[in-house]
């Protein structure tokens, strides 16, 4: 096992170099889920990233989660976002699991042999994903009824569980109506819809998942009654923002590296100066490598201050995620116009890139709410405030 970060992402580097990236451009045209990267990753025991040392886990929190992310970016944005939602989902599990949630999930996650997801957005509740019209209700006094429509599942009918968030009926204490458990993928009346078909991030394998009496165990709820609230904010945001923010990051680098390799090959045939000797273009790109970097420096630093218990730590994942989605768009859009029809062409590595990153806007939360979100923690306002 590894003893340290840079030995993970080193791993995290060979697999993505030898098996992710032959498989990133049908992943891509044929929308495949990328089976072979995620099951390289969970047999070289990256599986278990974000689980404590005490459960048998990596122990890494969400700085490696966002350079790992990052590395694997850099060849598939997909396999990124599957591997993201999968190490998202683990932290949520491992930060109080029962002795059983330990055996059942977190011992099998270590081992790679359990995958797992989660499914908290529903078309009702739009950017507020944290107020989940999926219904729970008592079956028996230890067991429920779990009712509703989970929408934009990432793995989608291939993990082996799905965290879901639901409301209890009949709760008139508003702390307590919102709950997680986990839902088995061979759960009885669960469903799946049709396969997203989007322009960006096609491997992602995202579903609709329909819930139609899905009998959960008591034992399968997570923490107290009336978590989710506690979840969302302490652990999904943190960790989803930092698995997002470091798989855009990847995308960025790799426009900023097709460019770079571009202007350096690219010469004149009627005076035989090269595109680099160009005033105009090294300000141009010298404006995008700033761009990147600047972002790249805050999304580390906002996951370093969540790795320490910095009070700030939210205010700047909100800020970063923020942050990547409007520069990672620039960034990819610039690098096309510098490299010219050569870039614009169908089927195209910054063809890719682009339809990638345009997806990060509307990946929940959403920009805009992001932004609002850090002004309102700002001025010390409820942050789930109406208005």
């Amino acid at each position: 096992m590894y003893s340290d970060e840079s030995k993970i992402l080193k791993t995290v580097e060979e697999i993505s170099r030898a098996i992710i990236s032959e498989d990133a451009q049908s992943t891509d045209e044929l929308a495949h889920w990328p089976e072979r990267g995620i099951r390289s990753l969970q047999k070289e025991g990256l599986a278990g990233l974000t689980i404590p040392l005490e459960y048998g886990g990596l122990g890494q929190g969400a700085n490696t989660l966002a350079k790992a992310c990052e590395t694997i970016s850099q060849y598939c944005s997909s396999t990124s976002i599957c591997y993201g939602m999968h190490a998202v989902g683990s932290a949520v599990i491992a930060s109080k699991p029962t002795t059983y949630q330990q055996e059942k999930y977190l011992t099998p996650i270590c081992e790679g042999k359990h995958l797992t997801s989660l499914a908290l957005n529903e078309v009702g509740s739009g950017s507020q994903f944290y107020l989940p019209q999926t219904r729970m209700q008592y079956h028996t006094e230890a067991d429920y009824n779990i009712n509703g429509v989970k929408s934009s599942v990432i793995n989608g009918s291939r993990a082996d569980s799905y965290i879901v968030s639901a409301v209890a009926e009949g709760s008139d204490t508003p702390g307590e109506q919102f709950n997680c458990f986990m839902v088995d993928s061979d759960a009885i009346a669960l469903r799946w819809g049709e396969k997203w078909n989007g322009i960006g991030m096609r491997g992602n394998h995202t579903r609709d998942l329909l819930l139609e009496n899905v009998k959960i165990s008591g034992m399968n709820r997570l923490g107290k009654f009336g978590d989710q609230i506690w979840y969302v904010f302490n652990v999904i945001t943190p960790y989803f923002l930092s698995a997002i923010a470091g798989t855009f990051l990847g995308i960025a680098y790799t426009a900023l590296n097709e460019v770079t390799n571009h202007i350096k090959s690219r010469e004149f045939s009627f005076n035989g100066r090269t595109l680099a000797s160009s005033s105009v273009i090294q300000y141009q790109l010298g404006c995008l490598w700033a761009k990147y970097s600047r972002v790249r420096a805050l999304v580390y630093y906002a996951t370093e201050c969540y790795d320490i218990k910095q009070d700030e730590a939210l205010i700047a994942l909100f800020s970063a995620k923020a942050e990547v989605a409007d520069s990672v768009v620039e960034i990819v859009n610039d690098s096309m116009t510098l490299c010219g029809g050569h870039a614009c062409r169908e089927g195209s590595r910054l063809d890719r890139l682009l339809r990638d990153a345009r997806a990060l806007h509307v990946m929940q939360p959403t920009t805009d709410l992001l932004r609002i979100w850090t002004g309102r923690s700002l001025l010390d306002q409820p942050l789930l405030a109406d208005t």
